[in-house]
């Protein structure tokens, strides 16, 4: 038997071993086989919005009926038979209809993951960010070493090979420790959880998203169109994720050192930063170096949200409040993110999307700083 540790450990590199596949190439298959920019954005937006509403859907009932582990592992095994149905059809309109029935099984299990590992680490969550580079470096793995094979042979492997690392996340998610609800849910934890600074980090971290939805959805395009080929492609992500990793195994110093909110606030500013050099930037030199801001806008950032996520939400609420904080996020966020790329894309200039990204992401980060300035201004004008 192994430890409830490893097998966190092991869902994360799994999960992120997929993702690894799907994020930098699932996009590119698509062009590949002749969808429009257009068509390649609502895929990636309708997903989002079935990750929205089964998410939190999902992470209710798990809440409600104390069900996560029996929810993860049924979804799990769901969503990897109904990603096989891609390895059928290059129909437009059969991949969205799969793309709809696959994300209503897929959408919980990022967010039931998190808070698994929020119960396994208990008072070592500052942690958290160790367990997590698990993912991180499968997904350094794999982009590397795809790269290269879709340089030799085509960009169509990735259906056949997300489906095989979905087989054995499934496979592996039997092994997910048996956590019980440490308190029953009471009526008011629910309003508890919508509080003043959850609904604000909410809507930040909505904008933070919507920022990184011309990353997600387009960035290997955008290299393509500069003239660079899947191996650079590979690298590029890989050494975003080499970052991130550099930064999640340093998070008990990084959380030892600043609060969640610095790091949060830090991170929009990064953002803004990393989106307007990939306006600009021309050179393999510049965009490597943009990618090592990874390590603030979406390492930092990550860990930071779910464990602010995981402070605010009351104890009965955990699985839901990581759903919602997913729905909000990866969910809506990613949604608006790919359709306006998608729109946007359609004028045949990739770089706007990247400065429609720097604006939102400062967007996001004078909210968010700004609420927190008032709300501590506010504070120290009522004490005594």
């Amino acid at each position: 038997m192994i430890t409830e540790k490893t097998a966190i450990r092991v869902q994360y590199f799994l999960y992120f071993g997929a993702m690894g596949v799907f994020l930098p190439y699932f996009n590119l298959y698509c062009l590949h086989i002749g969808f429009s920019g257009f068509q390649i954005g609502s895929l990636s937006a309708v997903r989002s919005i079935v990750l929205i509403l089964f998410s939190i859907l999902w992470g209710l009932l798990a809440d409600r009926k104390d069900l996560r582990r029996p929810i993860f592992i049924l979804c799990s095994f769901a969503s990897t038979a109904l990603w096989a149905l891609f390895l059928f059809t290059t129909d437009f309109r059969f991949m969205l209809v799969i793309t709809i029935v696959y994300g209503a099984f897929y959408a919980p299990i990022i967010s039931f993951l998190e808070a698994f590992a929020m119960d396994v680490l208990g008072k070592t969550k500052s942690r958290y960010g160790r367990t997590r580079a698990w993912g991180s470096v499968a997904f350094i793995a794999v982009v590397l070493i795809l790269g290269k094979l879709i340089d030799r042979y085509s960009v169509g492997i990735v259906v056949a090979l997300v489906l095989a690392i979905s087989t054995a996340q499934a496979m592996a998610a039997t092994a997910m420790p048996r956590i019980r609800s440490q308190r029953q849910a009471q009526p008011h934890d629910a309003v508890r959880l919508l509080s003043g600074h959850t609904l604000v980090f909410l809507l930040c971290a909505f904008l933070m998203l919507v920022s990184h939805g011309a990353y997600y959805g387009f960035f290997s395009i955008h290299l393509t169109q500069l003239g660079h080929g899947g191996s650079f492609i590979g690298v590029c992500w890989a050494l975003a994720s080499t970052a991130e990793v550099v930064v999640m195994i340093n998070s008990p110093r990084l959380f030892a050192r600043f609060s969640f909110k610095r790091v949060l606030a830090v991170s929009f500013a990064a953002a803004a930063m990393r989106w307007g050099l990939l306006y600009v930037a021309q050179s393999a030199v510049v965009i490597l170096a943009s990618q090592l801001l990874h390590a603030v806008t979406y390492g930092a950032f990550h860990m930071a949200g779910i464990l602010y996520m995981d402070q605010l939400a009351p104890a009965s609420e955990k699985t839901l409040g990581q759903a919602l904080n997913n729905a909000v996020t990866y969910g809506l966020g990613l949604t608006v993110g790919f359709f306006v790329s998608g729109a946007l894309y359609e004028s045949g200039n990739t770089a706007s999307l990247f400065l429609f990204s720097a604006a939102v992401a400062l967007a996001g980060g004078l909210l968010f700083t700004g609420f927190h300035w008032v709300a501590s201004f506010g504070k120290s004008e009522t004490s005594p």
